[in-house]
């Protein structure tokens, strides 16, 4: 048994935007990786053109720093519920958390989350009180409430005496203490190497090495990542692949990299505590064994908490299908859906008939952001409603039970604790945050917080912040009280006016704008009403007087509604369908033709 004292790996693990991905940006920054005239952009972690658009963590990166004579291996990982797939499978090649909390906001969801797992496996954890530049920090208060979260978690006494560093990540210092000052993070690279174990194993045993990441590079295919936890490995050599279907599979290792700053540096061989990114994999999977040839023995693998939300895919059958996209049949949906499940280990695809697959996920952001990648690449499909995955226990019926916090000014309380209430929520506790917000712990369903987004944003008049995260399946709550709107739908196939936009507009708000193409039974706006309305919007204003010059001017048309894809599915009802291609985003009716539609409704 061995101890690579040279080496250290660490996750940087926190609630959403509390500062992982700024730290790391400081930390590679410090290193000395960058040349003195290198320009690097922010959040340089941050790469997917996704996760810079909407300001957060998606896929969780590797990157590696040095300090004085230690090498750090750094993963940067989501800090986003619907990603929490993503932080479960990392934890399982590091071997201590930097847990980052907001010096204002303190302990949210998502931290209880990621330091339930850290503990689960016994990972020591650093704690990082970030933002202490923060006007509004209470540094010392949130110290204690992590304290409390420690104990409430049952973390054992060794994992209760937690190292705490003090830092801004933002203007790049830290300290041990906050008395102290300090002008770079030196004490947070020093509490790292001091706290943080180095890596122990065996290294003249057999090779173990389990499959956390994949990767693909343009120039040697595929690739696996993962820590060495036995062994050695070297570039050249035969290794068994210990597969999840209990078989064993042998490939050649053709390439072998471990990480340095933000690249791949190739070496000839690794060994226990290095991680590394290994090429020849074609078809290897995460969860998977890289072995020794000889003696090949599989690792166990970290459960990935099961999907709690669904959506159903399939090919577009709207009158525009095929004009927009690249790949847009049932087939290549499938293989793409499944091309997915390689990598995105917490989601799951089911396929109900030859044309729709049931896609099940962590919640709406990670399927939303499936949809937008796909979107993106050139696919062309819609989407049903997402629902929540209701389960049964002992002839119980169980369903997905949230932990929501929710930020809020003292005056939107009773309307954020009314509507949460419809929705089944039932508020836990609550907390002053200043002398004007409020904090407000609650469980509700998975499914009371579908579409409630837009509409707890329109109540709080934009001041309120609502996080959540899956806490447990619990007994089914009951139906509970629906605010619905119905939707202003297209009766026939044209050009959106602007004449039927202003007629239509006082109906209530409008999706399209004057131009747009429009077919029968897509939805062109909501109805103020609870009923759907079909309209005319391509209607052209009769010529049989004289106008006045300039009466088309003088229509005053409201400002569109646009719909994000996040906003579309929080939108439609469960006849209603998310079409979705490269170019566009529309909702339309599942059943187009009114007549038929409406003999649907009254056979239901």
């Amino acid at each position: 048994m061995i101890t690579r004292s040279d080496i250290r790996n660490i996750a940087i693990v926190a609630h959403v935007d509390h500062g992982k991905t700024t730290l790391v940006d400081s930390l590679l920054d410090q290193s000395g990786i960058f040349h003195s005239n290198q320009q690097v952009q922010e959040r340089v972690m941050d790469n997917n053109d996704l996760e810079r658009e909407k300001g957060i963590t998606i896929l969780s990166k590797n990157t590696a720093v040095n300090f004085n004579d230690t090498k750090i291996n750094i993963v940067d990982t989501p800090g986003h519920a619907d990603f929490g797939g993503e932080v479960e499978r990392i934890l399982k090649m590091v071997d201590g958390i930097l847990l980052v909390v907001d010096a204002f906001e303190g302990p949210m969801p998502q931290t209880k989350f990621v330091l339930t797992k850290a503990l689960e496996l016994d990972l020591k954890p650093v704690v990082v009180v970030n933002k202490i530049d923060r006007p509004e920090a209470r540094s010392e208060e949130v110290v204690d409430e992590i304290l409390d979260l420690f104990i409430e978690l049952g973390a054992d006494d060794d994992q209760i005496e937690f190292p705490v560093v003090y830092a801004s990540a933002l203007e790049g210092y830290a300290q041990s203490e906050l008395d102290e000052s300090s002008d770079d993070l030196t004490p947070l690279f020093e509490s790292i190497v001091e706290h943080i174990p180095a890596p122990r194993g065996e290294k003249d045993a057999p090779l173990q090495t389990v499959v956390t990441t994949i990767e693909y590079n343009d120039y040697v295919g595929r690739m696996a990542l993962g820590k060495v936890n036995r062994g050695q490995i070297s570039e050249g050599e035969e290794v068994a692949i210990c597969k999840n279907d209990d078989s064993i599979e042998y490939k050649k290792v053709s390439k072998l990299y471990t990480y340095q700053g933000l690249d791949r540096a190739e070496v000839e061989e690794a060994e226990v505590g290095d991680i590394v990114a290994i090429a020849g994999m074609e078809d290897i999977n995460i969860g998977e064994t890289i072995a020794d040839k000889e003696n090949p023995e599989p690792l166990s693998f970290i459960n990935i908490e099961e999907p709690t939300v669904s959506v159903n895919f399939r090919a577009t059958d709207s009158p525009f299908a095929g004009q927009e996209g690249d790949y847009v049949t049932s087939r290549q949906l499938k293989d793409r859906l499944l091309t997915e499940l390689e990598k995105n280990v917490a989601l799951k695809v089911e396929e109900i008939d030859a044309d729709t697959f049931k896609v099940s996920g962590r919640g709406e952001l990670h399927l939303a952001i499936l949809m937008e990648t796909m979107r993106r690449e050139g696919y062309e499909f819609q989407v049903s409603k997402p629902e929540v995955i209701i389960k049964e226990e002992d002839g119980q019926k169980l369903e997905p039970i949230k932990e929501a916090v929710v930020d809020v000014p003292k005056d939107f309380m009773g309307t954020v604790i009314e509507e949460l209430g419809k929705r089944k929520g039932e508020m836990q506790s609550m907390e002053s945050l200043s002398q004007t917000r409020m904090r407000l712990f609650f469980e509700v369903p998975a499914r009371g917080l579908i579409g409630f987004r837009s509409q707890f944003l329109t109540k709080t008049k934009g001041e309120g912040i609502l996080t959540h995260t899956f806490s447990h399946f619990g007994p089914y709550q009951g139906e509970f009280e629906k605010t619905s709107t119905g939707s202003i739908v297209a009766d026939r196939a044209g050009e959106v006016t602007r004449y039927g936009i202003f007629t239509a507009q006082e109906r209530g708000d409008i999706f399209v704008k004057p131009g747009a193409k429009a077919y029968e039974g897509m939805i062109v706006g909501s109805n103020s009403r609870d009923q759907d309305l079909d309209i005319n919007i391509c209607k052209q204003k009769k010529l049989d007087n004289m106008r006045a010059s300039g009466s088309d001017e003088a229509m005053v048309l409201t400002p569109v509604t646009e719909l994000s894809l996040e906003d579309a599915l929080e939108y439609i009802s469960n006849d209603e369908l998310v079409e979705i291609t490269p170019e566009n985003i529309r909702l339309r009716k599942e059943i187009l033709d009114k007549k038929k539609r409406v003999k649907a409704n009254k056979r239901d």
